[in-house]
């Protein structure tokens, strides 16, 4: 499964680069441990070899003789893992603990010194031994005499010795990578925080808050941000174009469609009412979609850094109803939470609120309520009644897609409203009641 987020994708592949690192470093800590270990074992045998070699001296005739030491009890117990092994004279003496086990040492014995060789030889259970393998030279001229003395040890000691090493090393180890991986999960943050930021601009933009993201970002980022404030440019400057085409198209428009009608006029006056009729049905169908879409261009327009309060026009728009015949005997009731602002002109939410709340004053019963409340990031502005409602709310929908200006039934100006909410980026929802209809208007919050 693919890691889609980037932090995460940082944080897994730091976390691996860690263990990786961590467990490259046990291993080198326990091999240099082990050196360590074989050091000091070699260190101990020297010092019993040592011992041995006080052991030996001449008897008054001049013969070189070795007094076995007899104080260490670990080379009298048998098979004890540590043994020592003396070749004097052509005789082979041993420790106790070698019961009768020899050493097979290599062919040749080492030159005279103090340091030796260190071996690695099989015991007597076949098991691993350190042996320090040395040779001693005792007397000079032609009465020296060279005795060969070799100590070992079982290298099980080492091994358990650098076991329970990491096992005390483990724990620290498992808390230093817990804190490296918090160390980097915090440094990914702080380094993915200018993306969070860019993050934030871009929906300030899309809120209409801002217009460009700015330059007052890391370097790394900073090209970015250009790039895209360069394409906001080109896009504004083609949406002005494309509003200027329109506005011309408008105005020459005008001229033909006033001498339509005044054509429809002619042929009225001369009794051609069918002919005339038909001009003006044409004639204000074309001005219909020319209004529309100036009235597109408008909002579009005007939607960067603007915001309405829909209770205020709400209050507006009840206070006219009520001086009508109707509205004056209706019950108004308007609920409107605090500090709720929405993303349009407050002309043009006017104009798209106006229609729902004179249809819903036209097909009341006796009351009409009004409320308005957040919808997540949306404004939500519901119109109810308490009247039948409507017959077929598909109906009304397909009137409204088709923006009919019909009068009757709950569609009066459904496409105004919905052709307003649907440009600023909302939606028109309606829906019948029991009793009653309501119609929502979801409309972007301004933050």
């Amino acid at each position: 499964m693919k890691l889609r987020s980037i932090r995460l994708r940082l944080v897994v592949v730091n976390a691996l680069a860690l263990a990786l690192a961590l467990a490259a470093a046990a291993w080198g800590l326990a091999l240099l441990f082990d050196r360590h270990a074989e050091r000091v074992a070699l260190s101990a045998l020297a010092a019993r070899a040592d011992a041995l070699t006080t052991a030996l001296e001449r008897d008054p005739g001049g013969t070189l003789r070795f007094l076995a030491p007899s104080g260490d009890p670990a080379y009298r117990q048998p098979l004890s893992g540590h043994y020592w092994q003396v070749s004097l004279d052509g005789r082979l003496l041993r420790s106790r603990s070698l019961w009768d086990y020899v050493l097979p040492l290599p062919e040749g014995a080492p030159s005279p010194s103090r340091t030796g060789r260190p071996l690695t030889l099989p015991g007597p259970q076949g098991e691993a031994l350190l042996v320090l393998d040395r040779t001693v030279q005792i007397g000079t001229g032609a009465d020296a005499t060279r005795v060969r003395i070799s100590v070992a040890q079982d290298r099980a000691e080492l091994s358990r010795a650098q076991q329970s090493f990491l096992r005390e090393l483990a724990p620290f180890l498992a808390m230093l990578a817990l804190a490296l991986v918090a160390a980097g999960a915090v440094q990914v943050t702080l380094g993915l925080r200018p993306l969070a930021a860019i993050g934030q601009r871009v929906g300030a933009l899309a809120a209409g808050r801002e217009r460009r993201i700015g330059t007052d970002l890391p370097t790394e980022v900073l090209p970015l941000a250009r790039e895209i404030d360069t394409l906001l440019e080109a896009r504004e400057q083609e949406l002005e174009r494309a509003r200027s085409r329109a506005g011309d198209l408008a105005h020459g428009l005008k001229t033909p469609l006033q001498a339509l009608l005044g054509e429809a006029m002619r042929l009225r006056a001369r009794g051609e009412e069918a002919a005339a009729r038909g001009i003006e049905e044409v004639a204000s169908g074309i001005q219909r979609h020319v209004d529309r879409e100036l009235m597109r261009a408008r909002i579009m327009r005007d939607r960067a850094g603007t915001a309405s309060d829909p209770a205020e026009a709400a209050q507006r728009l009840i206070r006219v109803l009520r001086r009508t015949e109707r509205g004056s005997a209706l019950t108004w009731q308007l609920e409107a939470e605090e500090r709720l602002l929405v993303r349009l002109e407050s002309a043009d939410l006017t104009e798209a609120l106006g229609p729902l709340m004179e249809n819903a004053a036209t097909h009341a019963a006796g009351a009409v309520r009004v409320r308005i409340g957040a919808a997540g990031s949306s404004v939500a502005i519901h119109v109810s009644d308490d009247g039948p409602g409507a017959p077929d709310i598909e109906a009304i929908r397909e009137r409204g897609v088709r923006f009919d200006t019909r009068s009757g039934g709950h569609g009066l100006g459904l496409a105004i409203a919905g052709d307003i909410v649907e440009t600023a980026g909302g939606e028109l929802r309606l829906r019948n009641l029991s009793p009653g209809f309501e119609a929502t208007l979801i409309l972007p919050a301004a933050v």
